[in-house]
């Protein structure tokens, strides 16, 4: 058997697909990027509002407030705490009373659309507990940060940061979930419940 192996490694032969490296990994979407995102984004559990604008994007996270009954909204990112300053939605600017948080405000790095996936780091305000402890997550992205692939938002936080990379990278796949209890799906077994994407218009114009 081994002398039949180094026979056939010792016969050449020609590759018989020499341009595998250049081909794509993925069909081609058919699909515009945001309505790939805002499909996936749901296939798994999360929520999607379009804003075209910063008033929408208002409108919509207080009707969320009022929907989920949010009373301690926590933001720590200097610019999602202007964004609200400017149209004096309410919420937590510091970490007093944390424990009692309801829900977390904060920004991403990237959109993945064809995961309807968020990439996240620890390399803002927000760090990982905003992500993590509240039981609602409330993402606020802006449409030019949609990509279609995580190789493409990793370009991003390349381009971002340079050489000082954030220590945590990280990917967000719809509420967390876990089926480990005798299979049974359980929502918010090591994070937040739900996830709600805000996706803010800023192609236009």
């Amino acid at each position: 058997m081994l002398k039949k192996i180094r026979h056939a490694l010792l016969q050449k032969r020609e590759h018989p697909y020499p341009n595998f490296e250049d081909m794509p990994l993925h069909a081609e979407e058919s699909d515009p990027i945001d309505v790939l995102f805002a499909q996936r984004l749901t296939a798994v559990a999360g929520h999607f509002i379009y804003c075209e604008d910063e008033v929408a994007l208002i409108e919509g996270l207080l009707f969320l407030a009022e929907q989920e009954k949010l009373r301690r909204m926590y933001a720590w990112e200097p610019s999602i705490q202007q964004l609200l300053d400017r149209y004096e939605f309410p919420f937590f600017r510091t970490e007093k009373d944390f424990a009692e948080a309801e829900a977390g405000i904060t920004a991403c790095e990237a959109l993945i659309a064809r995961s309807g996936s968020i990439l996240i780091s620890n390399g803002n305000a927000a760090g990982r507990r905003l992500t993590i402890y509240p039981h609602v997550h409330v993402v606020v992205a802006y449409a030019s940060q949609l990509v279609m692939d995580i190789k493409d938002g990793l370009d991003f936080v390349q381009q971002r940061y340079g050489e000082n990379l954030p220590s945590l990278i990280s990917v967000i796949s719809g509420p967390s979930r876990t089926a480990d209890i005798e299979k049974t799906l359980v929502l918010g077994a090591h994070g937040p419940k739900k996830l709600y994407v805000f996706l803010l218009e800023d192609r236009l114009g």
